[in-house]
């Protein structure tokens, strides 16, 4: 019968060089040049090929378990955790928190081969990359700042979907502000900015998507200006849109990344709350800073000083209209009307234009050429409902969902008729039409009885 010798490839050009040896072809000191090995090693592997052959040179740890092997108990334990806590982890990440929580020293791939094994882990087909214009990162910190929004189910089923408003830098690819928010709008974008001129000072420009906040997408206004663009044209902060989502890959990535391993960080933490969250995410951009920023090509930073005083900033990123003033000095915004609370008569500011302001804390301001107007308001009759796009939609039904759900009845049954008073009192009183008869008046008859003039039935009968 014959026997089977399994030899490698580096094995089988060694038994080639051994056999010259042992021909006496060449010396023993020119096969150990040749081998790479000392001459005592080659005196050794010479002596087992001329006793044994070809099997005499063979590894004799072959098929036999490696010194360095991981013992199967701590595989055992791994494999327990990873069901129990990290069953949705990818290698690389569950292979972080079990360094960092456990104190269990893996290479990510040995851990991939387990859950592979395990059938934990499936491995993925890379996708033919598609082909795209390679632009290098811009050379200094602050020259160039991505900002998007990304709707998710950051908190999974713990609380309702919301949105991460998020600004990186281009060059260094650090998370420069992020904030949870229910929807993604002007006023949430207005505070990222405020928040980044107060920390850094005036980056040279935002590169944002196409979006109605960034943007006016009607056909035959392109020339009109948002909200969000007006403010920072007057700081002095250029707005570029991107043509694709992977233009702004850097955001775009970054969201990636915040998507599976900032949603399993506030899993783990028992994140249950925005308000939470919003607190957990300031410590987790430090860390995150500190893994996948990179040093930028030039150390000098591109940000310039906010030359606006703090009551200026806070008047330039606000909610601005337009409106005219009555003679009466009035104005309506909002469903509530304003009026001048002036010391003088105020004629020159009749047929006046003003902008009203709504601070991003709130607060109402009536400007005239860069002067605050003092005012006293009066509510007019109920805000009308909101105008939603799809970014928003998800926060609205929500608001609607928690408004329409039924009243809790504490200490006795009387709270659904008290629901009930609540609504009949929000129903608006009937008012009737400009031509009913009630408005009518009374005009005396033939016969002496004052009756309403209706002009309707006159004129049918007439």
């Amino acid at each position: 019968m014959m026997e089977t010798i399994v030899l490698s490839h580096k094995e089988v050009d060694r038994v080639g060089i051994l056999q010259h040896c042992v021909d006496k072809r060449i010396t023993q000191v020119a096969a150990s040049v040749k081998l790479g090995l000392s001459y005592r090693q080659t005196k050794t592997l010479v002596k087992r090929f001329r006793q044994q052959g070809a099997a005499g040179i063979a590894s004799k740890r072959r098929g036999k378990p490696s010194n360095n092997r991981i013992p199967d108990t701590v595989r055992k334990q791994v494999m327990q955790l990873i069901r129990r806590r990290y069953s949705d982890f990818g290698p690389t990440f569950a292979c972080e928190k079990l360094t960092e929580l456990h104190h269990i020293k893996l290479s990510r791939e040995t851990l991939r081969k387990w859950l592979m094994a395990e059938g934990l882990w499936k491995g993925r087909k890379r996708k033919a990359p598609r082909v795209f214009q390679i632009r290098q990162r811009r050379p200094q910190f602050g020259e160039l700042v991505q900002i998007d929004g990304s709707p998710h189910a950051w908190l999974e089923e713990r609380a309702p979907r919301c949105t991460l408003i998020n600004f990186v830098d281009d060059a260094t690819g650090r998370i420069l502000y992020a904030r949870f928010v229910p929807a993604e709008t002007t006023a949430s974008y207005l505070e990222g900015v405020g928040v980044h001129l107060e920390r850094f000072g005036r980056p040279c420009a935002y590169y944002s998507d196409k979006h109605g906040i960034f943007r006016v997408n009607l056909v035959g206004k392109e020339h009109m200006t948002t909200q969000m663009g007006r403010a920072l044209k007057t700081l002095d902060i250029e707005l570029i849109n991107a043509h694709s989502p992977q233009a702004k890959g850097r955001v775009e990535r970054s969201h990636k990344t915040l998507q599976d391993r900032l949603v399993k960080e506030m899993r783990l933490a028992g994140i249950q709350t925005l308000e939470e969250a919003n607190a957990f995410l300031q410590k987790f951009i430090e860390i995150y800073n500190r893994k996948f920023s990179v040093q930028p090509a030039s150390p000098q930073d591109a940000h310039r000083p906010v030359l606006h005083t703090p009551e200026e900033k806070t008047e330039i990123l606000s909610i601005q209209e337009t409106r005219k003033l009555s003679k009466n000095l009035t104005c309506q915004w909002d469903n509530c009307l304003y009026q001048l609370q002036l010391k003088s008569p105020g004629y020159g500011l009749r047929g006046a234009t003003i902008t009203v302001c709504k601070t991003l804390a709130g607060e109402v301001l009536l400007l005239h050429k860069g002067r605050r107007l003092p005012y006293t308001c009066w509510e007019h009759g109920e805000a009308p409902p909101p105008l939603s796009d799809d970014k928003e939609i998800n926060a609205c039904v929500d608001q609607a969902k928690h408004a329409g759900s039924p009243r809790s009845t504490t200490g006795d049954s009387r709270g659904h008729f008290v629901g009930c008073k609540q609504r009949q009192a929000l129903r608006k009183p009937w008012r009737p039409a400009a031509d009913h008869p009630w408005k009518k008046p009374f005009l005396p008859s033939r016969a002496g009885v004052f009756h309403h003039q209706d002009t309707r039935t006159s004129a049918a009968t007439g």
